[in-house]
């Protein structure tokens, strides 16, 4: 049940309530049985009773969603900080894995192609992102 259905099923039971109310006062005066006023005041109560549960479970809805919300915003925040530290290993390993090419006295065009390998990219594809044959690349 979505909220504007709640306050629509709360408004009903509330109208219910105070016609109830109403009719109670009115058959007081007029002398109705008890067993009439007891009736009458059972189903009054029954829907207080459903206003109460409407509203909680409305508060707890809200509540739940504001619960939600700080728990998104921790969770991003961590999410960041995670990125953030991704970030500097996958800087560290590009250079380290630099340092290593140039160790091995590659030049930029093989430096290039093997991290292109390193990504996971298949010769054919290499050729293609380098504008040259499979056989050069």
């Amino acid at each position: 049940m979505n909220n504007k259905e709640k306050k629509f099923f709360a408004l009903i039971l509330a109208s219910i309530l105070i016609m109830v109310i109403i009719d109670l006062i009115s058959d007081s005066k007029e002398g109705a049985k008890a067993w009439h006023l007891l009736a009458e005041g059972l189903m009054g109560l029954m829907a207080g009773i459903g206003i109460y549960v409407v509203l909680r479970n409305s508060l707890e809805t809200k509540q739940q969603l504001q619960d939600e919300r700080e728990n998104f915003s921790n969770f991003k925040v961590q999410a960041e900080k995670w990125r953030e530290q991704s970030r500097k290993y996958v800087e560290g390993l590009s250079q380290a894995i630099d340092q290593q090419l140039t160790l091995w006295s590659l030049s930029a065009a093989e430096k290039e192609v093997a991290f292109l390998l390193l990504k996971g990219l298949s010769l054919k594809e290499i050729a293609e992102v380098r504008n040259t044959t499979e056989k050069t690349a």
